[in-house]
């Protein structure tokens, strides 16, 4: 079977903790991210692109599964993702394809990860929580076997290089290949960010995000290694692009990059996501290959929970029914036509909470007497978050129980219940601030 005539092959290139606006298509001065950028101007580039859950565990649910992860059950970390649940290794399976894992999942209950647990992936070289089995220069991971392996090179060479080898060794069978990265995500042991060696000097009292020189955070400590990390991943794609270019198969290659979730910098919490705010649920996402030719730009809103059900129609399968996004190409084929205009976010760990990011406004409400880890939803919810993005890109002014903006406030709160009934939750109550 020739490339031009199997099913187009699929690549996720899903990074950790990485901010939106470390690209120069979102305002970043420091020419971080060339290929990404590239990638991005010559596919198509989601220019609003949202998780629905800003924590690792969370949002991998839902990229395999298609569904919110009040839905699976994994409204937190540490909750292994249920066995029966059809991911989308099942998708592609069911269709021919041959699938591969490499890099971290957090969707286990340990490490190594049990074979069942392991989303019904056929090749497997991975890690349940990659930070904890490796450190930047010493990258373990374990085999379809369940043996460790270390991989030789800074982490997201070494999980890179991985993929390459795997890219390279399946050019004659249609493949689903999930690569997910670590970088830009803190090495939690020590809580820093640890760049390649001499990447982190480059970007000593450079540029800094206005929220984040606005509010400081950790940004000033942690914001050099974050960035050297950043460059190191964006080389690391441009290496896989070009490997997947040399091997002739370009043109019958679907690429998506993405993240799962920001980055604050300990600016809205005690750490670094797990909150509704822009630097924690705002992420790059762009897609190549057929049927993303083109420079073409999707400026809606597009939250996780669409990406499953677009990669899965992208190579002309069906869509499962039980999905709970919608597939992008609606809007490449069809325009704006029926598609959500606000992304519905659900935060979990540091409080149970919830929002609406609509295109000029985040609304945002919190359970005050449940607790983020041991509760996924609540029954009653008290209205926290305002911002006028439009005149607050930055949400440094906190507008919720404002009386100039009450009856925003109810509009967008009757908004966000209607999204949480629709996304299978039982309908709640939410009362103004005192």
């Amino acid at each position: 079977m020739t490339q031009a005539t199997k099913r187009p092959n699929v690549i996720v290139f899903f990074t950790d903790q990485q901010r939106w606006d470390t690209s120069s298509l979102h305002g970043n001065p420091l020419q971080l991210t060339p290929n990404f950028d590239r990638f991005a101007q010559r596919g198509t580039h989601v220019t609003s692109m949202f998780t629905c859950q800003p924590v690792c565990g969370p949002a991998r649910s839902i990229m395999q599964s298609g569904l919110y992860p009040t839905t699976t059950g994994c409204y937190r970390n540490n909750i292994p993702l249920p066995l029966e649940t059809r991911t989308l290794a099942h998708a592609f399976k069911d269709a021919g394809y041959t699938t591969g894992y490499i890099g971290k999942w957090h969707l286990g209950s340990a490490d190594p990860v049990v074979e069942d647990e392991r989303g019904g992936y056929d090749y497997w070289l991975a890690s349940n929580i990659l930070e904890f089995t490796s450190r930047p220069y010493d990258t373990v991971v374990y085999n379809n076997e369940n043996q460790a392996v270390k991989l030789p090179g800074y982490r997201v060479d070494a999980i890179t290089d991985a993929a390459i080898r795997y890219v390279d060794q399946h050019q004659r069978e249609p493949f689903f290949l999930f690569i997910s990265q670590l970088e830009p995500h803190q090495q939690n042991q020590q809580d820093y960010f640890p760049a390649p060696d001499g990447y982190e000097e480059r970007y000593r009292g450079a540029w800094m995000p206005p929220d984040l020189a606005a509010l400081g955070g950790s940004a000033h400590q942690h914001l050099p290694g974050y960035f050297g990390q950043v460059k190191r991943v964006d080389e690391a794609f441009g290496r896989l692009l070009e490997a997947v270019k040399s091997l002739g198969m370009e043109d019958n290659t679907i690429i998506l990059f993405t993240s799962d979730h920001g980055c604050h910098f300990k600016t809205r919490n005690s750490e670094y996501k797990r909150s509704c705010h822009e630097s924690s649920i705002r992420v790059l996402a762009a897609f190549q290959g057929p049927g993303f030719h083109g420079g073409r730009r999707i400026e809606e809103l597009v939250s996780l929970v669409d990406l499953p059900p677009t990669l899965i129609d992208a190579a002309g399968l069906p869509i499962p029914p039980a999905m709970q996004g919608n597939s992008l190409l609606k809007l490449i084929r069809n325009g704006e036509a029926d598609w959500p205009q606000e992304v519905l976010i659900q935060v979990s760990e540091s409080q149970v909470g919830r929002a609406l990011r609509t295109k000029n406004w985040k609304y945002g409400v919190v359970a005050p007497d449940k607790n983020g880890w041991h509760d996924s939803h609540a029954e009653h919810y008290i209205e926290t978050y305002l911002y006028d993005l439009e005149a607050d890109p930055y949400e440094l002014n906190n507008l919720a129980g404002k009386p100039a903006h009450r009856e925003i406030a109810h509009g967008l709160k009757e908004l966000l219940v209607s999204r949480m009934v629709e996304a299978g939750e039982k309908p709640c109550l939410i009362t103004e601030p005192e």
